[in-house]
């Protein structure tokens, strides 16, 4: 194994100056010294993790030049933009392109000014394109979105393939895969076909603490649809739809019931979608209800909200698509409406598919195979926040979120599941297997229908039996016993429910059933006020970010460019908190690098200024120390406190410098609440050192993240650091800082 490569001061210097971060996060700097040190690697950072940064800030302080490859044109012009913005110059390769644009570019590579390339697979590999990009000393190549490279990802795409001809093309340079998400198997697939050479393998952590996320029954779609959206008002959220037929007609119905609602789908023509996709990007249309073309390349950080309107094919899928809201770390919520149909639906769609295009086998056991894996998450009663992390391969220890519809209790069982299953699998039985769902139904609530009176289903023993249950629970439950397979839908045009193996075993008591409804109808716990964006930081002022907001998009449609490269929503809540009235406290704010503060900073300043002035709010507010009131409602739920006498042996140990470990053997406490007394200790005894109990490496760490973020909220840290140091850790360096003080 190599030894990892420094970074060198100048390239620290390079991302403060350019990009305004004070330091990188864990995973990135492993990235970096991976590009550095000329050693390939596969890094699978999940969206809004900073991957982009892992190649970009190398380009920079190195000579020669990095080749991006990425999948869209759109995604390549948002980038070359948005690094040229900032002084690092980058360039694209692409059809659109005049004969003017494309000799500068030309000059600039080979003269050695651009150190950053953008291009598409084909165009690499199936044009003379590489032939001057390997004179021009290309030392990198960085892939994105390299999950398309493999078969058993999520968005698989037959071009990427041809990029095991890298090796061909630029024999001495290392080369780099990117994406956000990406199962082991995946992972070893996109090695393999890229002839990776001993990569470096980094892979972030997959649980996005800032998301809460809700699996609910789809009961009145545009109902649900609309309420997730008033609970965000103002806010920017998506609408993700089965089929292109199902966005045209949520669309309109957002639209006739007054929100601003735009829609996005491959039978769109090409300028109606980029016109979507500008509007969206501008922050003049707020709500895209698409399917699932709309997503790769979206470059807006502040969506606050994405609903799925059906289930998606894979987790997969659901991870990138959630992936897209709170890119910037800022709370927001990921809703999936879910019907036990949708699995039948999609079977039916991906064996359709497959038939036509008269694909493998094999491509068609693995795609319903990941079908089940997304039913069975949307059925499961394991914390979401779980669910996810653990099917990445990875394990989540907190024992409640505290961010799903599970550990919230938004969701609850139904009681006596298995009675009531028994009585809809006998209601079946007793039509003798001859009826669809709506039929079905009818009877086990009593219905006074004539299809019921023609056949005498009135007088069946199942009459009436579910007649208080409203219909959209019952037809949930249904599709949730067809889910567990003791159900059968069977038929396309007009499908009747049939009885199977499984039914027997329930209504032979041999097997339990699980069963799950809306634990209630009122507004959901947990949402944003209506008519409130994502919860501002402590002490920061709504109106002055709504002011800072209007001005960005102004100075945004001013400049030509998208609003988040102005600023993104982060620094407008920072600076809406510390209130900043100079080029040097503006400075400070992680984010503002140099060409920011110099094309933005007198405007913003300015409105600042005059906020404060008109409203007499302080300004250059420092960032808050940490108090136990801010701790208590920021940490994650904690033990009641144990007796007094189990706290002092905690205390003796400590002064003895004995481990957590030690403590919680010796008081028979849980770890969580030593750690607790660990914090007390350290804030009421001052010690010189925790290096005992918290690593020094990971003291730097968190205490680096406290120079950017404060000490004020746990939460920025655990995010700054990839959320691979736990709160724990976190709580007790805050207590030392605090004391340091």
């Amino acid at each position: 194994m190599p030894a990892p490569t420094q970074l060198p001061p100048e390239l620290l210097t390079a991302i403060r100056r350019y990009w305004g971060f004070k330091s990188l996060r864990p995973l990135q700097e492993q990235a970096i010294r991976a590009v550095l040190g000329k050693r390939d690697s596969l890094v699978v950072m999940p969206t809004g993790g900073g991957k982009s940064l892992c190649f970009q800030a190398p380009a920079v302080v190195r000579g020669g030049l990095t080749v991006v490859v990425s999948p869209l044109i759109a995604l390549m012009k948002d980038q070359v933009d948005g690094l040229t913005r900032i002084g690092v110059p980058a360039a694209r390769l692409d059809s659109t392109l005049n004969a003017n644009e494309r000799t500068t570019t030309y000059e600039g590579i080979r003269n050695g000014t651009t150190r950053l390339v953008f291009t598409s697979p084909e165009r690499l590999v199936n044009t003379d394109v590489f032939r001057m990009l390997q004179n021009a000393n290309t030392h990198t190549v960085a892939i994105d979105e390299a999950h398309c490279v493999s078969h058993w990802g999520h968005d698989f795409r037959p071009e990427y393939r041809q990029l095991a001809r890298l090796r061909e093309f630029f024999p001495n340079a290392s080369v780099h895969a990117y994406t956000a998400t990406a199962t082991e198997q995946v992972r070893r697939d996109i090695a393999q076909q890229l002839n990776l050479k001993n990569p470096e393998i980094l892979v972030g952590n997959f649980d996005r603490p800032n998301l809460t996320f809700r699996v609910l029954p789809r009961l009145d779609l545009v109902s649900q649809v609309r309420e997730v959206i008033d609970q965000h008002a103002g806010d920017a959220g998506i609408v993700y739809c089965l089929r292109r037929k199902d966005v045209d007609e949520m669309t309109g119905s957002l639209k006739t019931a007054g929100y601003k609602a735009v829609p996005y789908h491959a039978g769109m023509e090409n300028a109606l979608r980029r016109d979507t996709q500008d509007a969206f990007a501008r922050e003049d249309a707020d709500i895209v209800v698409a399917t699932v073309a709309f997503g790769m390349g979206i470059d807006r950080s502040n969506v606050r909200f994405v609903i799925h309107a059906a289930m998606p094919k894979t987790i997969e899928h659901y991870q990138q698509e959630t992936g897209r809201a709170g890119r910037d770390g800022l709370p927001s919520e990921c809703v999936l409406l879910h019907s036990g149909q949708d699995f039948l639906s999609l079977k039916a769609i991906i064996e359709k598919s497959a038939d036509e295009a008269q694909a493998a086998p094999e491509y068609v056991v693995a795609s319903i195979k990941h079908l089940d894996e997304m039913a069975k998450y949307c059925r499961g009663a394991l914390c979401r926040h779980k669910a996810l992390v653990q099917h990445f391969g990875q394990t989540y220890d907190t024992p409640n979120c505290g961010a799903c519809d599970i550990c919230l209790g938004d969701t609850q069982e139904v009681p006596d599941a298995v009675v009531v299953a028994k009585k809809i699998l006998s209601c079946v039985a007793r039509v003798k297997e001859s009826f669809g769902i709506a039929h079905v139904i009818d009877v086990l609530r009593g219905a006074d229908t004539a299809a019921i009176r023609q056949r005498g289903h009135q007088e069946l023993s199942t009459y009436g039996l579910l007649k208080n249950v409203p219909k959209a629970d019952l037809r949930d439950w249904i599709y949730q016993l067809i889910g567990q397979e003791v159900l059968v839908q069977a038929g396309d045009e007009y499908p009747l429910l049939k009885l199977n193996a499984g039914s027997w075993t329930v209504m032979n008591g041999k097997q339990t059933i699980r069963l799950i409804q809306l634990a209630r109808r009122e507004k959901r716990s947990g949402s944003a006020t209506p008519g409130q964006p994502f919860a501002l930081p402590a002490g920061a002022d709504a109106e002055l970010f709504e002011v800072l907001r209007k001005l960005r998009r102004q100075e945004a449609s001013r400049d030509g460019v998208q609003p988040y490269q102005v600023f993104p929503d982060t620094v407008l809540a920072e600076m809406a908190r510390g209130r900043p009235t100079t080029d040097v406290a503006l400075r400070r704010i992680s984010g503002v690098g140099d060409a920011r503060l110099r094309d933005y900073g007198r405007t913003f300043l300015k409105a600042i200024i005059a906020h404060c002035l008109r409203t007499g709010l302080a300004e250059n507010v420092p960032l808050p120390k940490i108090t136990p009131a801010a701790r208590a409602a920021t940490a994650p739920a904690l033990p009641a406190p144990k007796p007094s006498g189990k706290k002092d042996i905690a205390f003796k140990m400590f002064r003895t410098d004995a481990s957590i470990a030690e403590v919680v053997y010796k008081t028979e406490l849980s770890p969580s609440t030593i750690n607790e007394y660990l914090a007390e200790f350290v804030r009421a005894e001052k010690p010189k050192s925790i290096f005992r109990w918290v690593p020094e490496d990971v003291c730097e760490r968190i205490a680096a993240a406290a120079e950017i973020h404060g000490t004020g909220l746990l939460k920025p840290v655990f995010l700054e650091l990839n959320g691979e140091v736990n709160y724990e850790a976190i709580r007790v360096v805050f207590a030392f800082l605090e004391t340091q003080a």
